[in-house]
C-alpha cells in the first residue's frame, strides 16, 4: 500500500518512518524544497531518540521517500495523512491554515477514492470543515472519507510511542475508512494495542482532553511542591505516595519549572478557548495555565534570593530543551527562565546535549555564552541552575563541579540530586518542594 504524509515535521517524520517500518511505501511531502533535499540525502533536521536508525533503514530500502510533488504522491496513494502544524493563533485558538491549505490541494488533486486522515491536532468539528473544503476544491466529484487519527507522540520517546502505543484512536463515520486505517496499523495487533473507534468530533476532543489532563497533573504537583516548602514536608514522599494510588498513577507527578513544548501549552489554551466559546468554560484549565506561568516567577525569585540578586552575576544553566532526549526548545521552561535572567541583567553560561543550535537561533546575545559541557557551564559561576533533567546531569562529578564554581550555590529545578548529599558536600542547595 502507498501512503502519503503531508508535512515533514516531528509528527510527519516519525509517522512516515514508522509506517515505512511497518512495510508500507511512504512518501512524505513538504513545500520546503531545501528540507526535502536534506531529508532525501539522509540528513535529519530534528533530534529524536531512535529515529535515525529507522529513518536510514527505510530510506535505503526505498520504502521511505520525500517529495515536493503533492499531486503525484496523492494520486498513487490510497491513504493520505495530514500532519502539518497547527500553531497557537492570536486568540489562543489553533491556526489551522496549513491544514485547510492541505485539504484544498487534496480536493484538487485526488482522482479516485481516497481516505484522508488528520493527524494534526485540530479543533473539535474540524473534520467536517475539511470535508466541505475538499468538496469545494474538487474539479470533478470524487468520493473520499475522512478520519480523525490523533497522535500521542511524546518528544524524546516518539519512536517508542509509535511502535508501542497505549491506544490508537480512529474517528470516522465510514466503516470502510475505519477498516483501511486499522489495516495500516496491523503490526500493532500482535502486541494487542487497544483500538478506540468513535466519531471524528470525539477523536478530536480525546487528544485535547489527554494533554489538558497531563498539564493539570503537572500544575497540581507544582502547587503541592510550593506548599511543601512552606510546611517543611518533602514533595518526593508526597508524590510517591500519591502515585502508588492506582486511581492517580505516578506519571507527571514530578515538580519542576512547569510544562512546555509544542503541545501542552497551546493545546491547553486552545481547549480552554474552545470550551469558553461553546458555553462550557473549563475553569480548571484557566488555573492550570496561570500556575504554569507563576512557576517560572517563583523559581526566578528563588534564584534571586539565593545570590542576593542576579544583576551582574554569572549563572550556569544546565539544560535548554523543554525536556530531555529532544532538541525542541519551543515553550521551553529553561529558555523562559534564561530570558527572565537576561531581563534582570544576569550573564549566562549555558549547556545542553542537543538543543544548543536551536537555542542560539532564538537567543543570541553577548550576555549568554554557550558552553562545551556541564563543567564549562559551571566555570566561575555565582549559581548553577539545573533546568532539564538530562541523564548525563544525574551523574556529574559534583566535586569537580564545586571546584570550578565561584560560589557553590545550586538551584535544582528538576530535583536531580539528594539535598542531604549536596549539603554535606558544602553546596548551598535549593530544590523544588524539598
Amino acid at each position: 500500500m502507498h501512503v502519503t504524509i503531508i508535512g515533514s515535521g516531528h509528527v510527519g517524520l516519525v509517522s512516515g518512518a514508522g509506517f515505512a517500518d511497518f512495510g508500507l511505501t511512504v512518501t512524505c511531502v513538504d513545500s520546503d524544497q531545501q528540507k526535502i533535499e536534506t531529508l532525501s540525502r539522509g540528513e535529519l533536521p530534528i533530534y529524536e531518540q531512535g529515529l535515525e536508525e529507522i529513518f536510514r533503514r527505510n530510506l535505503e530500502n526505498k520504502r521511505l521517500n520525500f517529495s515536493t510533488d503533492l499531486k503525484s504522491a496523492v494520486q498513487r496513494s490510497l491513504v493520505i495523512f495530514i500532519a502539518v502544524g497547527t500553531p497557537e493563533g492570536k486568540d489562543g485558538m489553533p491556526d489551522v491554515s496549513q491544514v485547510e491549505s492541505a485539504a484544498r490541494s487534496l480536493g484538487k488533486y485526488m482522482d479516485c477514492y481516497k481516505v484522508i486522515v488528520t493527524k494534526s491536532t485540530v479543533p473539535i468539528g474540524m473534520t467536517q470543515r475539511l470535508s466541505q473544503l475538499i468538496k469545494e476544491s474538487q474539479t470533478r466529484e470524487v468520493n473520499f472519507d475522512l478520519v480523525a487519527n490523533p497522535e500521542f507522540l511524546r518528544e524524546g520517546s516518539a519512536i517508542e510511542d509509535f511502535m508501542r502505543p497505549n491506544r490508537i484512536v480512529i474517528g470516522t463515520e465510514s466503516e470502510q475508512a475505519a477498516a483501511i486505517v486499522k489495516d495500516i496499523y496491523r503490526p500493532l495487533y500482535l502486541i494487542e494495542t487497544p483500538f478506540v473507534f468513535t466519531n471524528p468530533e470525539t477523536a478530536e476532543l480525546i487528544k485535547y482532553a489527554c494533554n489538558a489532563f497531563l498539564a493539570t497533573k503537572i500544575s497540581f504537583i507544582n502547587e503541592i511542591a510550593n506548599l511543601c516548602e512552606k510546611t517543611k514536608t518533602d514533595i518526593h514522599h508526597v508524590a510517591r505516595a500519591m502515585g502508588l494510588d492506582k486511581r492517580i498513577g505516578p506519571k507527571f507527578l514530578h515538580p519542576g519549572p512547569g510544562f512546555g513544548g509544542s503541545c501542552l501549552p497551546k493545546d491547553v489554551l486552545a481547549l480552554s478557548r474552545m470550551a469558553e466559546t461553546m458555553g462550557a468554560p473549563l475553569k480548571v484549565l484557566e488555573a492550570v495555565l496561570e500556575t504554569n506561568e507563576d512557576q517560572r516567577d517563583l523559581i526566578l525569585k528563588k534564584v534571586q534570593q539565593a545570590v542576593n540578586g542576579v544583576e551582574g552575576k554569572r549563572v550556569g544553566v544546565l539544560g535548554l530543551s523543554f525536556k530531555p532526549n529532544t532538541d525542541d526548545i519551543r515553550e521551553s521552561p529553561a529558555m523562559k527562565l534564561c530570558a527572565k535572567l537576561l531581563e534582570n541583567r544576569a550573564y549566562i553560561r549555558a549547556y545542553d546535549p542537543a538543543a544548543m543550535n536551536n537555542a542560539k537561533m532564538v537567543m543570541n546575545t553577548e550576555r549568554i555564552h554557550y558552553c562545551t559541557d556541564a563543567y564549562d557551564a559551571a566555570s566561575e559561576v555565582d549559581l548553577l541552575l539545573i533546568t532539564t533533567e538530562w541523564n548525563e546531569f544525574r551523574n556529574l562529578d559534583l566535586e569537580r563541579i564545586k571546584s570550578v564554581m565561584k560560589n557553590a550555590v545550586v538551584v535544582d529545578c528538576r530535583n536531580v540530586f539528594e539535598p542531604n548529599k549536596m549539603t554535606s558536600m558544602g553546596f548551598y542547595y535549593l530544590a523544588i518542594g524539598r
